[in-house]
């Protein structure tokens, strides 16, 4: 495993720590816990998670942006598993009120 895997890996674990010590983001409470650890699962390969949870969309956005990464950049997901992430992202980080 390279370095920067390495240590993209323990950014990531440092990052989902202090998410756990801060709290969930408004309205994680209501979401379903299988979409969150799909979100999770899926999203954490390519990149750390506050990036995206560090944003406000509304659903066509969050729909673009995680069409994208599945056709674009190549994510693995299935197109079932992507409308489980944008209800995800969309319960949590929808557009800012």
């Amino acid at each position: 495993m390279g370095m920067k895997r390495v240590i993209a890996g323990l950014l990531c674990a440092a990052f989902l720590a202090a998410g756990l010590l801060i709290g969930p983001p408004a309205g994680a409470e209501a979401v379903d816990p299988k979409a969150k650890a799909l979100f999770e699962a899926k999203c954490a390969t390519c990149h750390d998670l506050l990036r995206s949870l560090g944003k406000n969309k509304d659903r066509d956005g969050w729909a673009k942006t995680v069409t994208r990464m599945q056709k674009a950049n190549g994510c693995p997901i299935t197109d079932a598993e992507a409308k489980e992430i944008i209800n995800y992202l969309v319960a949590v980080r929808g557009p800012a009120k």
